[in-house]
């Protein structure tokens, strides 16, 4: 009886040291599991600090594109806010020539038109004045044109009864004038030929 119990414990301790040793390998096995995951979740780890890093690096690149996009865009106001203050300044001064320039003008039409109402009524005075004085000058004229020809008439008739008249007493006094030259040259004839001369070689 005794061996049998020793087999039965020499049986039973190799159960016992195969069943350790299988435990041994599933806690290796475990071990090398965990390494494995623990190794896996540090690289994933690393990954992520990398990637947190680099979006870091990018929000900071962004945030400061942004705040120079800012400046540029506040630039950009102020520039546009200056450019509007000074047109709208122009604007204004513009505004201000035109209409002062404007009421000029409005005061040199007034000017201009009461000017010309004058000229129209000195013109309109000076045409009837024209036409009056034409008037005159004709009617003068007329009235010279008839005084003249009735003094020519006048003239005339006293011219020819002035010629008839010397032609009348031209013709009354002719023969007296005949016998004076007769008596004349016959004076000259008789003092020539008392100095010797003929009075027909003269």
């Amino acid at each position: 009886m005794p061996p049998k119990t020793k087999g039965k414990r020499t049986k039973a301790g190799a159960q016992k040291k195969k069943k350790n040793a299988g435990n041994d390998v599933e806690a290796k096995s475990m071990h090398r599991l965990t390494m494995l995951e623990k190794e896996l979740l540090q690289d994933r780890l690393a990954l992520r600090r990398d990637e947190a890093h680099r979006a870091k690096a990018s929000a900071e690149e962004l945030k400061q594109r942004l705040q120079g996009l800012e400046a540029e865009l506040e630039g950009a106001r102020s520039e546009g806010k200056a450019i509007f203050s000074e047109m709208s300044r122009q604007c204004r001064s513009l505004q201000e020539e035109m209409e002062t320039r404007s009421r000029q003008l409005e005061q040199e039409v007034r000017g201009l038109q009461v000017q010309l109402e004058t000229c129209q009524r000195e013109a309109e005075a000076a045409q009837r004045e024209a036409k009056q004085a034409l008037s005159e000058r004709d009617q003068t004229l007329a009235q010279l044109r008839t005084h003249v020809a009735d003094m020519e008439a006048k003239y005339e008739e006293i011219l020819h009864d002035s010629l008839d008249q010397l032609l009348a007493k031209l013709r009354a006094i002719k023969p007296q004038w005949d016998k004076a030259m007769l008596r004349l040259q016959a004076r000259h004839k008789e003092q020539l030929c008392q100095f010797g001369l003929n009075p027909l070689d003269l």
